[in-house]
């Protein structure tokens, strides 16, 4: 039998025959550009053929063992496996091309292979190495398909096709739940504030993945024209993501005036006390799962950091009538008090639109008329800053549209009252606004699920959300070695019985 190092003369031939090519008066005259494409395609090479004679040399060595010692094998079945045949050989693509696997394999009639080299290995069930899948994963989530598939094959040769891209990318999103179900909080002192947000994001979708009544919908509606929509008219093609995100924040009490510029504007001299800062930011999504099951999750990771309630939980909200119920049900399920702030963005919006329907386009005075209604608001006297409003519109001549305009803003602040006391949230140094599940959304989803001309099918979706918040919660590298962990107990069980001498 050959020594370990003449297992790699073929490896070692190839990078001699580099070396002479390098050093040939025909390379002295390439341009540097031209040597990096050299080296990058023969490299690429030279590391596939190292890997081949590495999987060789374990061949050879695996016929050596069984030649000294012949085991019988047990399946996962509890059969035994009596018949031994050598040379059973597999196709693996890897991140330097396509390498050929080779190895013994036990046999009974009407039962499956056992492979035990399979096992030493942790080969996948597929084609596909786990470092294939690894690259994959970490293209798909920032690039479209095409883009990913052509980086990934520029890089290592034409190993996978666009389908089996996709479906590597569902196979590595498989174990996130379990991977942040096993883990451990950093806990926080009892003054420090639990933040809460969730917040949903359509996604376009193919037709099949679509959930049944937006199914239906679709199916019901009859255009008015066959170019484009009519006016009030939907694609119905859209399919709800939620998210979730969870952080902690030290208090930083504020006053009004640190949030909102009063009319007529600050003194030189004041300097507006800073928000509260987020930190132990996790997030997390699914379009698959309705908002309950998102809201659910949120709830147990906020549990992971405070499992005595000990904290204040703070949940900050749009407004979603759906989504405040599915939180207050939460909360009495666990018997957790919660306080829910509506977004005070959401609240500015509702007031420059009422602004608009007082004053002309363009004019200065609209944002003293915001800031004056947003300090009441925020000193916690939004139903009078509602009935303020109100009032304003009876005694002024106003259109049937704008006098509507009016009265969504007041109904708006006047059916949420409750949840915009933010005079005890800037006293008790709590956020008001919801720039991190908004900036969530922007990034999980528009940026890469809401790309022109993207249609998602319900598994591919699914599975780019995921990892894309497992990458922003900067879990990707942790992540990856529990799904290896993982992967390898489903396809070799450690209960397994690998080997029984024979007498």
């Amino acid at each position: 039998m050959p020594s370990s190092s003449d297992s790699f003369e073929a490896a070692t031939n190839f990078f001699r025959a580099l070396v002479t090519d390098l050093a040939s008066p025909e390379a002295g005259g390439l341009a540097h550009h031209e040597v990096e494409d050299l080296l990058e395609e023969r490299g690429r090479d030279l590391l596939r053929q190292l890997f081949q004679d590495h999987l060789d040399l374990r061949e050879r060595r695996e016929q050596e063992s069984v030649e000294r010692r012949r085991p019988h094998v047990v399946g996962v079945d509890g059969l035994l496996r009596p018949r031994l045949e050598r040379g059973h050989g597999r196709l693996l693509a890897t991140v330097f091309g396509t390498v050929t696997v080779s190895r013994c394999a036990w046999r009974r009639l009407e039962a499956a292979n056992v492979h035990p080299a399979d096992e030493v290995l942790s080969l996948p069930r597929g084609r596909h190495s786990h470092g294939l899948a690894r690259l994959a994963a970490q293209t798909a989530i920032r690039m479209s398909y095409d883009a990913s598939l052509e980086a990934i094959c520029r890089r290592c040769g034409p190993v996978l096709g666009k389908r089996q891209l996709a479906h590597l990318l569902v196979g590595a999103a498989c174990d996130i739940d379990t991977f942040y179900d096993a883990q451990i909080v950093q806990p926080c002192t009892p003054a420090t504030v639990l933040v809460l947000s969730v917040d949903g994001k359509g996604i376009v979708m193919r037709p099949e993945a679509l959930r049944e009544a937006t199914r239906q919908a679709a199916a019901r509606r009859e255009n008015t024209f066959r170019t484009r929509l009519a006016i009030g008219e939907k694609n119905a093609r859209k399919r709800m993501a939620t998210l979730g995100a969870v952080y902690d924040a030290d208090p930083a009490p504020r006053r009004p005036h640190d949030v909102i510029t009063p009319p007529g504007g600050r003194s030189s001299e004041y300097v507006p006390r800073p928000g509260p800062v987020a930190r132990g930011k996790w997030l997390c999504g699914s379009v698959r799962h309705d908002a309950e099951h998102v809201v659910r999750q949120v709830f147990d990771h906020a549990e992971a950091r405070d499992r005595d309630h000990r904290r204040q939980w703070v949940i900050l909200v749009d407004g979603a009538r759906h989504q405040l119920e599915l939180i207050q049900a939460e909360a009495r399920l666990r018997h957790v008090d919660v306080h829910i702030v509506i977004d005070i963005i959401h609240v500015l919006e509702k007031l420059w639109a009422a602004a608009w329907c007082f004053h002309r386009t363009g004019d200065k005075t609209a944002e003293s008329w915001v800031a004056t209604h947003a300090l009441a608001v925020l000193a916690g006297h939004a139903t009078e800053a509602a009935d303020a409003i109100q009032a304003q519109a009876d005694h002024t001549e106003l259109s049937g549209e704008q006098y509507r305009g009016v009265d969504v803003c007041v109904r708006y602040l006047r059916n949420n009252s409750e949840f915009l006391h933010y005079d005890q949230a800037l006293q008790t140094g709590w956020p008001i606004a919801t720039g991190i599940i908004e900036g969530a959304a922007r990034h999980l989803v528009a940026d890469r699920l809401d790309i022109s001309g993207a249609r998602w099918g319900l598994d591919g979706a699914e599975a780019v959300l995921k990892l894309r918040a497992v990458a922003a919660n900067g879990d990707l590298a942790s992540y990856w070695e529990h799904h290896l962990a993982a992967e390898h107990q489903r396809l070799y069980p450690a209960d397994q019985q690998r080997y029984a001498l024979t007498a």
